[in-house]
């Protein structure tokens, strides 16, 4: 129990992974801007498939980072469609 919210440890998770994917995504467009080293785009969209697709899909559209990235375009919405699934199917216990 949270703050009087029942939250289970995968949805901690959830809450957790997105905001690190969020974070990561701000901290890989500061460092394009400074020309510095980058965070691997393989990582970035490991993040999102392991469950921060809606954090990368928040972090490409607030910092737009990796907008004109045909994989990032096709691949993040996509990952957001099987989370919401998951999510739906877990939530309501479908089987």
């Amino acid at each position: 129990m949270i703050s009087g919210l029942d939250i289970s440890v995968g949805g901690l998770y959830f809450i957790v992974i997105n905001l690190l994917t969020f974070l990561l995504y701000g901290l890989d467009k500061y460092k394009a801007i400074r020309q510095e080293w980058r965070i691997p785009e393989r990582a970035l969209l490991l993040m999102a498939f392991v469950g921060g697709a809606f954090g990368a899909l928040s972090a490409m559209r607030i910092f737009r980072h990796k907008t004109r990235k045909g994989r990032f375009k096709l691949m993040i919405p996509l990952f957001c469609l099987l989370w919401g699934y998951v999510i739906v199917h877990k939530v309501l216990e479908i089987a």
